[in-house]
């Protein structure tokens, strides 16, 4: 990495150190007591989503996980490793986030891979977007004649429903929906457009939550 990238992010230390540490009221002293956030967002790894940046939210805001496409398992426990269900649990039985957002995304690279079906894909890429494999095939079967990118675009939003679907698995999570206590969205950032979009569940359809400048 050449150093002018290292010292454009430390540059940026910098000026969140200005932001949050250097003023009479620090942010960081009434959150090293703890955290309390109030929504939990499950994002794509991908650096163009960032969600604390996408709602501009302080820290300590949003509880955030992150992985390839945005994906959840379904629930399983047993002895293997565990990063996502792991932290999914911490937020909800620990942290008590009364939101989950799973915030898809256009122009997923893992979604492409998977409509692509694409070889060499490493040891873990390729079984973990195997979780998404139904919103595959349930794109080529409702839109066979298509072109790539309007599949994709399908896939990347049927994968979402996939994850909240995958959500409701985990008892505890269904037990706080079926009380009330906890609300789960899915929320798609179109980043050709500049547009928000949410998932309306009786119309079962992506709705503009936020439209483009």
């Amino acid at each position: 990495m050449p150093q002018r990238d290292l010292d454009r992010f430390i540059a940026g230390f910098r000026r969140f150190q200005r932001n949050y540490f250097c003023h009479d009221h620090n942010l960081f002293e009434s959150l090293r007591e703890g955290q309390a956030p109030r929504a939990l967002v499950i994002a794509c790894s991908d650096s163009r989503v960032d969600p604390a940046h996408l709602t501009d939210c302080n820290p300590g805001d949003l509880f955030v996980i992150r992985n390839v496409a945005n994906l959840v398992p379904p629930y399983g426990p047993d002895a293997n490793f565990h990063g996502v269900s792991a932290a999914i649990e911490y937020a909800v039985t620990c942290l008590d986030v009364e939101h989950i957002i799973v915030l898809g995304h256009a122009c997923c690279g893992g979604i492409h891979s998977l409509m692509q079906q694409a070889e060499g894909q490493g040891e873990f890429i390729g079984p973990w977007m195997g979780i998404a494999r139904r919103a595959r095939m349930q794109v080529l079967e409702s839109l066979p004649h298509a072109t790539p990118e309007v599949q994709e675009r399908a896939c990347e939003q049927a994968a979402l429903l996939v994850s909240l679907e995958n959500l409701l698995t985990f008892p505890w999570i269904a037990k706080r929906v079926e009380e009330g206590t906890l609300a789960l969205h899915g929320w798609f950032f179109d980043m050709e457009k500049g547009k928000l979009l949410r998932y309306d569940g009786d119309e079962d359809s992506f709705v503009e939550l936020v439209t483009a400048c």
